[in-house]
């Protein structure tokens, strides 16, 4: 394992992640300055998510250790892009950035925001049951040779420090932005179940990276010139495979808790408004439930 020192000090430049990073920042930013000149209270432990819990350690997997080192280990690379995709967009995503953006546009803006958000590739990335299957697809590829271009291509490893939080983030954002995504308590029911068959096929890249038994990008060697604290290739590969398969796993267990709360509040507030109704529009629905069913 490398030195404390070396972790620590490790820098490197991602310039893609860092304008990223800046235009985040200062989005989110303007939104607050537009909130607080409109008189909307908006709760500091979101803008702390934000800023600390999301853009802070964004740039630190981007430039610090697993940026610098990425290029060479495996581990170290799987664990930037697996932060990135799984936990950066979670935590960021519960200082609700679109939620403040929907308080702070005009008529004319919020009318863009509702249209980007109606388009198909954000409905579809929004889905619960397509999440699994981008995380399988991506995290897959790293079984494959590509698992070695992605490190050392420096273009093709700043657009993944960019596409993979975008993505995990339209991923989160039914769970952090769930009062923008209506669903009905029944799709969330089927929604856990779905959860539960996802904790499974997250774990299938970093079981195979774990219990493969050759180096499956096919770089078995290091470079001249290598540190002594690094592992052999085989056990580089493996050590992925842990972080990759834990934190796959791991993060389950909150995206767990958020779907449970949008349950209760989906579920309250569908119970409300059935007490809303008077006896006549209840046994029009009833009537319309009945006929939908005979057709």
């Amino acid at each position: 394992m490398p030195p404390l020192s070396t972790v620590l000090t490790a820098v490197t430049l991602d310039p893609a992640a860092v304008v990223l990073a800046l235009v985040a920042a200062a989005l989110y930013g303007v939104g607050l300055r537009r909130a607080r000149r409109a008189g909307v209270r908006w709760p500091l432990w979101r803008a702390a998510c934000f800023y600390a819990l999301g853009i802070v350690p964004y740039v630190a997997l981007a430039c610090g250790f697993t940026g610098a080192y990425g290029s060479s280990l495996r581990w170290a690379f799987a664990l930037k892009i697996a932060l990135m995709f799984f936990v950066v967009p979670l935590v960021a995503g519960l200082g609700r950035p679109l939620g403040l953006a929907r308080a702070t546009l005009g008529e004319a803006g919020r009318a863009r925001l509702e249209r980007i958000m109606a388009s198909r590739p954000v409905r579809t990335l929004g889905n619960a049951f397509v999440a699994p299957i981008v995380g399988l697809v991506l995290f897959g590829t790293f079984l494959t040779p590509l698992f070695h271009l992605y490190r050392s291509d420096p273009v093709l490893s700043g657009a993944l420090s960019v596409a993979a939080p975008l993505i995990g983030l339209i991923l989160a954002l039914p769970l952090t932005e769930a009062d923008s995504f209506e669903r009905s308590s029944a799709f969330i029911v089927v929604e856990f179940v779905y959860v539960f068959i996802e904790l499974l096929a997250d774990a299938i890249p970093g079981i195979f990276l774990r219990l493969s038994p050759t180096v499956l990008d096919g770089v078995t060697s290091w470079a001249a010139g290598a540190p002594a604290w690094f592992p052999s290739p085989l056990r580089d590969q493996q050590l992925a495979g842990d972080l990759l398969w834990f934190i796959a796993e791991a993060v389950d267990i909150p995206v767990i808790i958020l779907m449970f709360v949008r349950f209760s509040r989906t579920d309250r507030r569908e119970a409300t408004s059935y007490d809303e109704l008077s006896d006549e529009e209840m046994e029009a629905l009833a009537d319309e439930h009945l006929r939908r069913r005979n057709r």
